[in-house]
């Protein structure tokens, strides 16, 4: 930009409250694309915890089409049988008590700490069995935690 000077001379450049207001510009501007940033980080967590919940809840849905006799109501915690392949040398019910602990085991290696998952079996409407599975997730900045629950008949 050109200026004439007092003495008629001209001088070149930037005032300084022009090179201020740029400053002032840029930094909203920075502000906002670190908002943006963050704002995507906390939702791709969200996503990647929702992704585990999902692929949880179809892990232990197959369990339990795999193993219809075995019991498959409450929280657990089940118990570690060595059950390999379908358990040729276990019962139903040492196979089930296998399947909550390894897949407790899988909820707590992939979901965020305090995860909980329970199963509730409504055996009300024979021969059908209706099975609810649900795996609830502490999400930071959320008033209620998010849940995943999966519907399953047999």
């Amino acid at each position: 930009m050109l200026r004439r000077s007092p003495g008629g001379t001209r001088a070149r450049g930037f005032t300084l409250i022009e090179v201020l207001v740029a400053l002032v510009v840029m930094a909203v501007g920075m502000l906002g694309i670190a908002s943006l940033y963050l704002y995507g980080l906390r939702e791709g967590r969200s996503a990647v915890y929702r992704t585990a919940a999902v692929t949880l809840a179809s892990d232990m849905a197959d369990r339990i089409r795999a193993n219809p006799a075995g019991t498959y109501d409450g929280a657990g915690p089940g118990a570690d049988n060595s059950c390999v392949n379908g358990g040729v040398d276990c019962a139903p019910e040492e196979l089930a008590a296998d399947d909550w602990a390894r897949w407790l085991a899988d909820l707590d290696e992939r979901m965020p700490q305090d995860s909980t998952a329970t199963i509730e079996a409504d055996l009300s409407a024979p021969p059908i069995v209706e099975y609810r599975i649900t795996i609830t997730w502490p999400e930071p900045g959320q008033a209620a935690p998010p849940s995943y629950s999966l519907a399953m008949q047999l």
